[in-house]
């Protein structure tokens, strides 16, 4: 089973956990490829402006 870190308390939970059992992190929702797809798309629209 996959697990992630929690950035509140550095125990290790499993990748499914919402909330960390130990500390209460709400991990966020939002997975890192749709902010890495948003960042690239305001880049080339920038570039592109800017060219």
């Amino acid at each position: 089973m996959k697990k992630k870190e929690c950035p509140g308390c550095a125990v290790e939970v499993d990748k499914s956990e919402e909330v960390c059992p130990i500390c209460g992190y709400d991990f966020p929702k939002q997975p890192l490829s749709l902010k890495i797809a948003v960042w690239v798309f305001i880049i080339l629209t920038l570039t592109w402006i800017l060219l």
